[in-house]
């Protein structure tokens, strides 16, 4: 691979942000994703079971 190729495949973080826990989070994102990829954007999701949150974090690929 060369470094033109390194940089196509990177995933540039955008934004981060915590949240209450909402069960049905995954699908917000899920949604999201499928919706905004030519856009060029993806989100991630994170929960924490020890303080019953969950980390949303926005991506530009």
């Amino acid at each position: 691979m060369n470094s033109e190729t390194e940089n196509e495949n990177k995933l540039v973080l955008i934004a981060s942000r915590d949240f209450s826990n909402y069960d049905d989070m995954y699908k917000v994102v899920d949604f999201l994703n499928k919706n905004l990829k030519d856009k060029k954007v993806m989100l991630g999701l994170r929960k924490n079971k020890e303080t019953n949150t969950c980390n949303i974090n926005i991506y530009e690929f």
